[in-house]
């Protein structure tokens, strides 16, 4: 194959740019239009970063496409081609506000960023029309290859290529190698890997063009497949999902309708982070606008407005999100199949039509303006451990949100991760299990469950939360892990609706019995112990005579009489404490300041205080609204008796402090009693089991 020339011209242009020679702008129109932008059109899905678009984001990834081009050896006409294409093929992303206008004056389709280019090079190209037409075609259809493979686009929006084969003014040969060698360079200025793993499809896809056999495509489930893969990737099972949701012919029909003859934009980017029902609602919301006028949907709106910057990273918007999931959750799938669309004060979906714009739709969700100020409230308080509880507070209520499925929103990554790194402390919990089934409450990044799949293999776990984020989190995990365990949907207080009474071997409250008391305003009260003896109550209806309830969770000690002092190690542990006492609403903390940060106070509040002082501040907004400690031995063994009365045997009764605690609290605190003698943390954690008598 013959050698093509060393060095593209145009990768020399953006050198020269590079070096501050700004007279190449005048001489290369494209490069203008790329260089000189205030645009940020761009695909979010793509950065790591929002500062990454302070950069040349557009400009930058052409040059990366042209450097993967000269890398290659092609003949000299082929690689002129197709470096005229990629020169072209970004420049309605860019232009400065002057250009951008005019463009859209003349009727430009700046959105659908192929076509917008395509229209901008036959205004500017001069030279043969023959060959003109051809780089226009080349440029109207630049990455429809790679959207077809995603499902976002049927191969019959590549007619224009085999309609040059057809009008002879390209062989099927040199169109087949000009398109393969386009779509390395699109997909490998992405991601080199990228191309090695679609290269087969994309030049199955191309032999089908270039022979003009545009009628094969994917039928609506591979489609929608396509259109989740990233979901997939990270843990949905689609399958399973698909064959619950898009199950009645109404449905299918529907969406086929919707998706039938166009093209979509931006979708993964927008919306692969929720789940496939909430997908499939907001394409029903848009298919009830989506008349025939509608060649284009793009979700480049909802994909900018939902992401945003946080301690570096690019984020998406958890507080936008969970409104946007609260909104979907109260819509039907059949209210959205017959049309009725319901109103929400603070939120709604907002579909802008271009007719002018080759029938673009744009979709997007928008928020009343205290719902905006809010949610802007909420990401900068992020800053602020004392503003942020009350931010959370404040959004919940507006916008409707449960309490009783509490949300870390800020750290819930990292509150996981860490809860899943204690697991070894709760290893004890599987000397305990009886029988097959066994119910997990609240089984937060499901540790516990991986833990008694891989020492007892033979149980039959499921996982129990009425948080749907949790839900969705853990079945992404199951499928991407091949865990054998289940979740569900459920309500600890109620479990009797969820599954059948006496039906259950084992049920564990690993850690959230104190959750439950600290955050469920049970018959209007938090921190109420008649929230505890519900959970009880609810449990053992579902459970087998013979069966066992497991709890390990806070203890306060005995001797509710004793007083500590602690000594703080640095100068921020006393405001720490005095923020604490303030805040916290599980009961009154009492301390007396005896000496330079020192205080002293009863025993059991030093460690309900230093059980949220542990985790420090990052924690604080969530533990400090926790009541750890809710019970002495003593009273626990109380309060079985008088709940659960005869019908409850208690096996184990147990205490002990959890290792790390001391260690944690080494480097920010003594303790000592009363009369300065050193002294031991007191015991943190209990082990409770209790069977139901036959």
């Amino acid at each position: 194959m013959e050698n093509k020339r060393k060095g593209l011209y145009s990768l020399e242009c953006i050198e020269r740019l590079r070096k501050g020679d700004k007279q190449v702008l005048k001489e290369e129109r494209w490069l203008m239009y790329l260089a000189v932008t205030s645009q940020e059109n761009i695909n979010m899905e793509r950065l790591h970063s929002m500062e990454e678009k302070k950069s040349s984001y557009v400009l930058d990834y052409v040059e990366r496409t042209l450097n993967v081009l000269e890398s290659l050896e092609v003949p000299d006409e082929a690689a002129s081609l197709v470096e005229e294409v990629l020169i072209w093929s970004e420049v309605a992303k860019g232009g400065t506000d002057f250009f951008r206008k005019r463009w859209l004056r003349e009727g430009i389709n700046l959105f659908v960023h192929n076509r917008g280019s395509a229209y901008i090079y036959r205004r500017e190209a001069s030279g043969e029309e023959e060959h003109r037409r051809i780089v226009y075609v080349l440029i109207s259809t630049h990455g429809l290859i790679g959207q077809y493979l995603r499902g976002e686009v049927s191969l019959g929006e590549n007619m224009p290529l085999a309609e040059l084969v057809r009008d002879g003014l390209i062989t099927k040969e040199k169109l087949s190698e000009v398109l393969k060698l386009l779509n390395c360079c699109i997909v490998s200025g992405v991601d080199r890997k990228l191309w090695e793993d679609i290269k087969k499809e994309a030049e199955n896809a191309i032999n089908h063009i270039v022979n003009g056999n545009l009628q094969v495509d994917y039928d609506l489930k591979e489609r929608l497949k396509r259109l989740r893969k990233t979901s997939i990737e990270n843990g949905e099972d689609f399958d399973a999902a698909y064959g619950k949701i898009v199950a009645g012919e109404d449905m299918k029909a529907r969406l086929s309708a919707l998706l039938s003859g166009r093209d979509l934009w931006f979708v993964e980017g927008a919306l692969y982070d929720f789940t496939l029902e909430e997908f499939i609602k907001i394409f029903l919301i848009v298919g009830g606008q989506a008349e025939e006028p509608v060649k284009h949907i793009s979700f480049e709106p909802l994909m900018k407005d939902i992401y945003y910057q946080h301690e570096g990273r690019k984020r998406i918007n958890i507080y936008k999100k969970r409104i946007i999931e609260n909104y979907l959750s109260a819509i039907s799938l059949k209210d959205l199949l017959e049309g009725n669309l319901r109103n929400n004060l603070h939120v709604s979906p907002v579909i802008s039509l271009f007719q002018e714009l080759d029938g673009t739709l744009f979709f997007n969700f928008e928020y009343s303006p205290a719902g905006e100020k809010l949610i802007e409230f909420c990401v900068e308080a992020e800053k602020s451990d004392v503003l942020y509880e009350s931010a959370i507070i404040l959004l919940f209520d507006l916008f409707g949100l449960r309490k009783d499925k509490y949300d870390r929103f800020y750290e819930e990554e990292t509150y996981l991760k860490t809860m899943n790194q204690s697991i070894d402390y709760k290893k004890i919990i599987l000397d305990y299990i009886k029988g097959e089934k066994v119910i997990d409450i609240g089984p937060g990044g499901g540790a516990l469950m991986d833990l008694i799949e891989e020492n007892a293999p033979e149980k039959l776990v499921t996982g129990i939360d009425i948080a749907q984020n949790v839900l969705d989190s853990l079945k992404r995990k199951k499928q991407l892990e091949d865990k054998k365990w289940e979740v569900m949907y459920g309500d600890a207080l109620n479990l009797s609706s969820y599954l059948p009474k006496g039906s259950i071997d084992t049920i564990i409250f690993c850690s959230i019995l104190h959750e439950l008391f600290s955050y469920i305003e049970y018959e209007g009260k938090k921190f109420n112990y008649d929230t505890l003896a519900a959970a009880f109550v609810s449990a053992f209806e579902v459970l087998k005579p013979g069966g066992r309830i497991i709890i390990r969770d806070g203890i306060m000690t005995e001797e509710k009489d004793e007083k500590r002092i602690i000594r703080f190690l640095s100068h921020d542990g006393m405001e720490f404490l005095k923020r604490y006492s303030s805040d916290f609403k599980g009961r009154e903390i009492q301390y007396e300041v005896i000496g330079q940060n020192e205080v002293k106070l009863p025993v059991n509040d030093a460690m309900e205080f230093l059980y949220t002082y542990t985790w420090g501040e990052k924690s604080y907004v969530h533990e400090v609204n926790e009541q750890f400690g809710y019970f002495t031995p003593e009273e626990f063994e109380n309060f079985i008796k008088k709940v659960l009365g005869d019908s409850a045997k208690l096996i184990v009764l147990k205490h002990f402090l959890q290792e790390g605690y001391t260690v944690a609290l080494s480097q920010k605190i003594e303790l000592f009693d009363e009369s300065r003698k050193p002294v031991r943390l007191p015991d943190s954690t209990c082990l409770v089991v209790i069977e139901k008598v036959r």
